[in-house]
Order: C-alpha cells, then sequence, then structure tokens
C-alpha cells in the first residue's frame, strides 16, 4: 500500500506503454488534476473551492467516485482514493497528505476559508499530521451518506 507521503512510484511511468504499465488518459498537458472522492461533502467542497477560487486556471477537479476509468487506473499505480486525494501534474502524482499540501502550497487564494487551509495544510510536516483528521472526518461523512470508503465497494446494506 503507498502510503499518504508516496508519490509517482519509479516503475509507474504514464506514458510508458510496457506491459503492466497503466497510463493516465484523461490527464490533459499542462494541467493540474485534483482527483477527489466526490462522495465526501468535505472533499468536494474543498475541490470547489480549489478551482473556483484557488487561483491557479490550470487547476482541474476530477471527481473519482463518478471516474471510473481514472480511479482504476490510478489505483493500479498503487494510488487508492479510499486512501487519499491525488494530485496529478504532468508525469507525477501525490497521494494523500502529500497531495494536499503540493496543491496548497500553490494556491493563491481568494477566499479566506481557502486561504486559512492553504496556510495550515501547505506546510509539509503539519499537513502529515493533520491529514488523519481529514480522513476520519471522510469516514464519518461517507457513513451518514451510507456511502462505501472505498468507491469500488458496494454501499453497505
Amino acid at each position: 500500500m503507498i502510503s499518504a507521503a508516496s508519490t509517482t512510484p519509479a516503475s509507474a511511468d504514464p506514458n510508458s506503454t510496457e506491459p503492466g504499465s497503466t497510463q493516465l488518459s484523461s490527464i490533459e498537458p499542462g494541467s493540474i488534476q485534483l482527483v477527489y472522492d466526490g462522495g465526501c461533502p468535505f472533499c468536494s467542497a474543498f475541490a470547489v473551492m480549489g478551482e473556483l477560487s484557488g487561483g491557479l486556471p490550470q487547476l482541474r477537479i476530477v471527481d473519482g467516485r463518478a471516474d471510473h476509468t481514472l480511479r482504476r487506473q490510478l489505483k493500479a499505480r498503487g494510488f487508492d482514493l479510499a486512501q487519499g486525494a491525488v494530485l496529478i501534474e504532468g508525469e507525477r502524482c501525490w497521494h494523500g497528505a502529500e497531495a494536499v499540501q503540493r496543491l496548497c502550497a500553490q494556491l493563491q487564494p481568494s477566499s479566506a476559508l481557502l486561504a486559512l487551509l492553504s496556510a495550515v495544510f501547505a506546510e509539509q510536516k503539519r499537513s502529515r499530521r493533520l491529514y488523519p483528521l481529514l480522513l476520519a472526518a471522510r469516514r464519518g461523512a461517507l457513513a451518514l451518506r451510507g456511502l462505501p470508503l472505498d468507491p469500488d465497494e458496494l454501499p453497505p446494506a
């Protein structure tokens, strides 16, 4: 399992055509993509704020719960959406706390809440310490909505 602080595994070149490699088909050159869990209201709110008032015109948010193909491609490369958001820049991926930290460090927020979140999560050590709290909030929100933690699982009966 890839930890929250992992980047793209050396063997996972998204442009490789080697057997067993996975190309991320929906990545546009020059874009930054945040793949988040659209079932989580906290994740959704952060993603929308980042896109609308983050000051990064190249940022594109992708609901990984809805984009089955991209989610499965990321999971095949070791980036499980159930364990955290994924930030994709060119050929590099960041997962979990590192994804949030990397994005927050680049944001130029125009909203007060996003500025606060960016300040809190832009520092790597602080982001790693606080990220488990975000995951706990996500677990709670998904449970309240009756959704599984892993988008590839069936909802609880």
